[in-house]
């Protein structure tokens, strides 16, 4: 198992429930509002989180596990 990174969310349509972070290195990941912890369903963009990468449904890199720290 991989290390928890860390970044920070670029963007979150409410709606929609689909973000992005941007991870430390650069690279970006989406994630689905379900993969942030604690039971909340929005996240604040800015807001800096430590977070999973997990192989996504649609064959792409995602993140999980979005923890704000």
């Amino acid at each position: 198992m991989e290390p928890r990174r860390t970044g920070t969310v670029v963007a979150f349509d409410e709606h929609r429930g689909l973000g992005e972070v941007e991870a430390a290195d650069g690279r970006r990941y989406p994630f689905h509002c379900t993969a942030i912890t604690g039971g909340g369903r929005t996240i604040a963009v800015g807001t800096a989180v430590r977070f999973e990468v997990v192989a996504g449904l649609l064959g792409r890199w995602e993140a999980d596990a979005l923890t704000p720290t």
